[in-house]
């Protein structure tokens, strides 16, 4: 498939100060540890907590983003909302900042047909200039893109992907097997268990919450795929799976993941979210990062 956004896009996290307020100067810090492990960003996706960012705070994050990288890599930003309208309306200000490419989450606590979906997303790629990415995450939405869908909207010429968070091989190898003919669409893995496996199967990218907290180590699953090294590139991710098993046993991302970056000393601040770690899975996610990172 030919577009350029390939390799590990980072879904990074958005620090937050004491007070819960933005803190991009972390936020600056942690694209460039990003960057110096050879990841990409993706910005204002789950991991970084877009459903309690107001619309200033989103377009914040991606100028910030756009700036810091300065044209290093790829940055791709999330605009999803659950209307059309306002989805259109954040995207007509994202676009000017500069980013490759957005993403479109499906809208979320109102269940709609395929059809509507179609409606949506053909709604959004007809009004913005910027390339689109399709997100298909429905444990959080609530909505799944069919594989049929999905190749109906591949047809668009400003629908060039598809970011699939299901969290199943049968998914990811859905879209892969849905769009293989369309050489404009690329399929993006999600779940961090399956990036190995989805480069040897066709994807161009992953799109990885996991690599705000080990990013080497998920950045080695790519390079060493890229270089020829199928059973390197299969090693890396053993580990890397094995990471995320024991982390997201504790609690979910995004919260999980800020928990051990400020366990590895970086100050991303507390998600906003409803979210509280005790003591013990505090010492819980100290031991599994002592076990795999340090």
């Amino acid at each position: 498939m030919s577009n350029d956004i390939k390799g590990v896009l980072t879904a990074i996290v958005t620090p937050f100060d004491a007070d819960g307020a933005l803190n991009l100067n972390a936020l600056k810090r942690q694209i460039n540890r990003q960057l110096d492990a050879g990841n990409g960003i993706f910005c204002g996706g789950t991991n970084g907590e877009f459903f309690v960012l107001n619309e200033q705070e989103k377009i914040a994050v991606t100028e910030t983003c756009v700036a810091e990288v300065a044209g290093r890599a790829n940055v791709v930003a999330h605009i999803g909302e659950i209307s059309t309208r306002e989805t259109i309306r954040l995207g007509k200000q994202i676009e000017k900042l500069g980013v490759d490419a957005v993403s479109v989450i499906t809208p979320y606590f109102v269940p709609l047909k395929q059809g509507e979906l179609i409606a949506h997303y053909t709604a959004i790629a007809d009004a913005l200039s910027v390339p689109i990415f399709l997100y298909n995450i429905p444990a959080r939405t609530g909505n799944t893109l069919e594989p049929q869908t999905v190749r109906q909207l591949a047809a668009h010429p400003n629908i060039i992907g598809i970011k699939d968070s299901a969290g199943s091989y049968e998914s990811l190898s859905g879209f892969l097997n849905a769009v293989k003919e369309f050489d404009n669409f690329d399929v993006l893995n999600g779940p961090d268990s399956l990036i190995h496996q989805g480069f040897v199967d066709g994807c161009s990218a992953c799109i990885s919450g996991l690599a705000n907290v080990a990013p080497k180590q998920i950045n080695a699953i790519w390079s060493r795929f890229n270089a020829g090294d199928i059973a390197g590139s299969f090693l890396a991710q053993e580990s890397v799976t094995g990471l995320r098993t024991d982390l997201y046993k504790v609690a979910f991302s995004p919260a999980a993941v800020k928990k051990a970056l400020q366990i590895l000393g970086h100050d991303v601040g507390e998600s906003r979210y409803a979210v509280h770690f005790t003591e013990q899975q505090q010492q819980q996610i100290r031991q599994i990062v002592t076990q795999y990172l340090q």
